[in-house]
């Protein structure tokens, strides 16, 4: 075999060609190396001592035999599986699925390495998904002020307040996790982080409609409760009970919020922003579900794990006031809003608070469907449902 470098230097692409053509050789063959570089004979012999293969040198060129170990870089490597493995080795680091990771490599410290504790079969469609379903908010959404009553519109900004908040321990619970994740489950870790992006697009909706009218008479209220609630969230260091509270509880329970605001938003921008922000939360929500459903699948003991969470959650918030009486408030007077009438009249009042109830009672079943799918008993779902912050997330 012979390579003719021309006039192409060794040090400038010339040993990417005499190395692949080395690792084509087999035992007994030889390589023959000419060009003009008049270095090349010293960069062959370097190389021929650290392959191991011999060299000789004439008027003609240098002459390599088949090097005894081709490529040292490679030998003792370890072959990354294509698919997604029960163990994610920590010498893997960052390499990705089917690379070749070189002996020597440093050991990563991610905490969610196994298969059993970082992932779900539906991971890979629902980042497709989520990648697919991106929306711009500065032409998603006809933003334009609507006049709306002052009541109306305090109303609106009280919920729109209220949802960044929760929005932003629903960003925060996904970043944490992310990190964590074995970059060998990439589908979960491009998931979560698409999650956070997808919340901190909410954050920034929800703060721009409550921003929308400047009459600010009546700024809405943060209670201590609700930042309590939100608090036990974000200090949660279990990845499948973070999941489990946040996503199949807190934000299975919010879409049923925001498909409310959509239903009974007084303006086409609230309608838009609930309504954009409930299709997102549907993809978080299915994926909690599929990643619990996995885990519960190899952990047996997993539901025991989760109800324990639910009343340990329960037992910490038990002090508080639950969900914020403003925004029960906000959400009858929102959903009792009709433009021919007044907006505290007791009829008006009357028909949002029926369908706030209705809304708290949706918003049970929904949970004890998801619960159920989980694999809890009946009674069970019932009873951790009721359990679930009355701060609704």
């Amino acid at each position: 075999m012979t390579v003719d470098l021309g006039a192409l230097r060794f040090d400038a692409g010339g040993a990417l060609l005499v190395r692949r053509a080395l690792l084509a050789l087999r035992p007994g063959d030889v390589l023959h190396v000419r060009g003009e570089d008049p270095d090349l004979p010293v960069h062959l012999r370097a190389l021929s001592r650290a392959w191991g293969g011999a060299f000789s040198a004439d008027s003609d060129g240098v002459t390599l035999g088949c090097p005894a170990y081709p490529d040292g870089r490679r030998t003792g490597a370890r072959l990354i599986p294509l698919d997604a493995a029960a163990v994610a080795e920590p010498t893997w680091g960052l390499a990705a699925r089917g690379a070749l990771v070189e002996a020597g490599a440093p050991a990563f410290a991610f905490a969610l390495a196994t298969r059993s504790a970082a992932w779900a079969e539906e991971a890979g469609r629902l980042y497709a998904q989520a990648a697919a379903a991106q929306w711009d908010p500065a032409t998603a959404i006809p933003w334009a002020a609507s006049t709306l009553p002052a009541a109306v519109e305090e109303a609106v900004v009280q919920v729109m307040a209220y949802l960044v908040e929760n929005e932003t321990a629903a960003l925060l619970v996904p970043a944490r996790f992310c990190a964590q994740v074995h970059p060998h489950f990439r589908e979960v870790m491009q998931l979560l982080a698409i999650q956070a992006a997808d919340e901190a697009r909410h954050i920034e909706v929800f703060t721009r409609r409550a921003n929308l009218d400047v009459r600010q008479d009546h700024p809405p209220l943060s209670t201590a409760g609700g930042q309590a609630s939100l608090k036990t969230l974000v200090d949660e260091p279990d990845f499948a009970l973070a999941a489990f509270l946040l996503s199949v509880l807190g934000e299975g329970s919010f879409l049923s919020l925001l498909r409310f605001l959509d239903r009974y938003a007084p303006d086409p921008v609230t309608r838009a922003v609930a309504r954009l922000a409930a299709q997102d939360e549907a993809r978080h929500v299915a994926f909690g579900l599929a990643h619990l459903e996995h885990h519960a699948a190899v952990e047996p003991a997993l539901l025991g794990r989760l109800a324990a969470a639910v009343h340990a959650r329960h037992d910490a918030l038990a002090h508080t006031a639950g969900l914020n009486a403003e925004v029960f408030d906000a959400l009858v007077v929102i959903a009792g809003y009709a433009p021919a009438e007044d907006p505290l009249s007791p009829t008006a009042i009357a028909r949002g608070y029926a369908r706030v109830v209705e809304l708290v009672a949706e918003m049970d079943a929904g949970r004890q469907v998801r619960l159920r799918r989980l694999g809890f008993s009946e009674p069970d779902a019932v009873a951790l449902s009721a359990l679930h912050t009355r701060n609704f997330m």
